[in-house]
Order: structure tokens, then sequence, then C-alpha cells
């Protein structure tokens, strides 16, 4: 077990504690494709319902993203394509029209309520911050909008930093890497991200560190980053932890052998048939190794089970 790195997290208008419990950010996915649930809460009225049904089940941070950037997604940024790169599949306007009015609707209902934005586009950041956003968490480490960081250090918003090794249409491609040379890599693509946040004027209290589990790792690649997660702790931030409904869990758990009720012969299913139901509990086994392995936040789907455990795992750790 890691000793968690007890700190405090500066947000945009107030600090939050971190090491001494778990902290659950819950994930409001008001996207029409993604991966997990994909169209669920697209509509305003659905993302608010669901936004305020996890914070009434003890989330103490909502993640609102509007762009998925599952695996094989376009992504990009207006500043990218202004230098001949693609145009991302989501426009900065289309996202923030699927974003804003969840988060306003979500902030009328609960002032208090403390809200992430998923993003990586600059402007989308901007828009969120200005009506009430304390957190920008961006998959990309600074790397996909030059202009990002700016924005972060304008607000002094809290920031999520997540290793991604390419973009999402890459990822596939990418060639095997294992042990020291796995965490390497990380470790030294996470500490170049908060040179350019420190370089944009981004406080060092404002940061917290993800080690981007499934972005642009391969399946078993996971498993190593995750045993050796608190590796990343030498860093000198906490780190947040996102592993619900991995598609490297699904895997595994397609690996199961099963006997078939017929032939009795030994069978295995698909991973994509691995339904999002059938990850809750690894998603929940998973968390729980991450807090045991120095996360202080885990971003999560399933709120209520993932508060429960990681109280458990917290009385592990400090009990």
């Amino acid at each position: 077990m890691a000793q968690r790195t007890k700190a405090v997290w500066r947000l945009r208008t107030r600090t939050l504690e971190l090491g001494a419990r778990t902290l659950v950010m819950g994930v409001v996915n008001i996207t029409p494709d993604s991966f997990s649930d994909g169209g669920r809460f697209l509509t305003p009225g659905a993302a608010i319902a669901h936004g305020l049904t996890l914070l009434d089940e003890g989330a103490n941070v909502l993640d609102l993203g509007a762009e998925s950037t599952r695996p094989g997604a376009r992504v990009g940024s207006q500043v990218s394509s202004q230098a001949g790169g693609d145009e991302p599949a989501v426009s900065a306007g289309e996202e923030q029209a699927r974003l804003m009015p969840a988060l306003e609707g979500i902030l009328s209902a609960r002032p208090d309520a403390i809200i992430s934005v998923d993003t990586y586009k600059a402007s989308t950041a901007r828009a969120a911050l200005e009506a009430g956003a304390e957190i920008v968490n961006d998959v990309s480490g600074f790397t996909w909008d030059a202009g990002l960081a700016d924005v972060c250090a304008e607000f002094g918003a809290g920031v999520v930093i997540m290793h991604t090794r390419g973009r999402p249409e890459e990822w596939s491609k990418q060639p095997q890497i294992a042990g020291d040379a796995l965490v390497a890599m990380v470790r030294d693509g996470l500490a170049e991200s908060m040179k350019t946040a420190a370089r944009a004027g981004v406080a060092l209290e404002s940061v917290v560190l993800d080690a981007g589990y499934g972005f642009g790792k391969r399946l078993e690649e996971n498993y190593t980053l995750l045993a050796r997660q608190a590796e990343l702790l030498a860093l000198g931030r906490p780190l947040l932890a996102g592993l619900s409904r991995k598609s490297f869990l699904a895997h595994t758990l397609a690996g199961i052998q099963e006997a078939s009720a017929v032939s009795r012969e030994k069978v295995s299913m698909p991973s994509e048939n691995v339904s999002l139901d059938a990850r809750e509990n690894a998603s929940l086994a998973a968390m729980t190794a991450a807090i045991l392995n120095g996360a202080s936040i885990v971003r999560v789907h399933t709120v209520r089970a993932a508060v429960e455990a990681a109280r458990i795992a917290d009385a592990i750790l400090y009990g």
C-alpha cells in the first residue's frame, strides 16, 4: 500500500483537502457516442437530473463532458486545424451547446456543487469557468490546444492533467511497452505537462495528475501501470484514477472460461459482449486497487457503490 500525498487542491473559488479520504468524481457524459453511456444524458434535462442524482449519492465533484474521446475518436482543436490538422469530430460550438445548459442547470439547483469540465478546448474551458465550473479535466495534458493552459491560469482553475499517448485514432497502432519503460513514459509525460502548466502560470497547488488508463495504453499495460501507480507520487501532486468501465477490464472478463451448458466445451465471450453492468464489479476492484496505490480521487460512473468501496479502502489505509 502507498501513503497518499496529503495536499490542498486549489480550485477557482475554493480549495479541497486531498489525501485524508478518497474523493469521488461522478461522470456525466453529455454525448451521443460515449463508450459508456452515450446518448442516455444527451438532453439538458436528462444530464441535469443525472448530475443531481450523483450528488445525492455522494459525489464530491461532477465531471461533465460533451465530447467523447473513446478509442478511434477524431479529436483536435481550432489551433491544430488552423495549422493544417483535421477538424475535430465535435466543434467547440457543438460541445458548448451540449455542455452549458447542463452545467448551468446543475449549478442553478445546487449552487455549491463542484463542477469539473472534461475538455481539451480552451474556448470551452473559458465558457465553463465563466459559468461557474471550478476544474478543467484535460485528457491531453495540455497538448491538443495550446491555449488551454493559459485559460486555466487566467481563472485560477483547478486542473487535472492526464497522460495520453497519442490521439484516439492512433491508440490501436501503438507499439507495446512494459515495465520500467512504461512507467517512465507516463512519469516523464506528466512532468512535461506540468512544465507547460507552470510556464502558463498555473499554480502547482492547482494540479492533480492522472495516469490516463486506457488512453494510449495497450491492454496489459494498464495493469502494470495500476500496480506501479504510486511511483507517480514522486511528481509531488495527488493522483486521480479513472478506471470505471474501461475496455481493458472487459477484455480480462472476456477471458474467463465458461463451461457451455450444451457441449461442456470451454468458451470465452468477445470483450465487446461484456456489458457495462457486467463491468461494475471489475471497476470497483480496479478502483480499490488504485486507492491503495496512492489515488486521492476516483472518477466513476456508479457513485453510490464507489463511495462505499472507497470508505473501506480508506479504512484499510488509515485504520
